[in-house]
């Protein structure tokens, strides 16, 4: 009987420190997983907002365009006025 309790003394402390070490990485290891997927979401979002930029500023260039356009067409109205008068 002695030779139990002097076995589990020895196995139960090793066992559960195995245990604690054995819980500790598989925290990490789930860690690093979620960190992975938290970053391929944050690419997407990355990817979409640059995809926006671009749309925004194609956008803006065409009506720089239409403004230019609108600007030369008003100083030949303006011109085509001050003939008149």
């Amino acid at each position: 009987m002695a030779e139990h309790v002097y076995l589990l003394t020895l196995f139960l402390p090793l066992a559960t420190a195995l245990i604690i070490f054995g819980m500790k990485y598989y925290a990490a290891i789930q860690q690093a997983k979620a960190r992975l997927a938290s970053d391929e979401a944050y690419r997407q979002v990355a990817e979409q907002a640059a995809a926006a930029q671009a749309e925004t500023a194609a956008t803006l260039a065409a009506m720089n365009a239409t403004l230019g356009d609108v600007k030369a067409r008003l100083a030949v109205v303006e011109k085509i006025l001050k003939e008149v008068e």
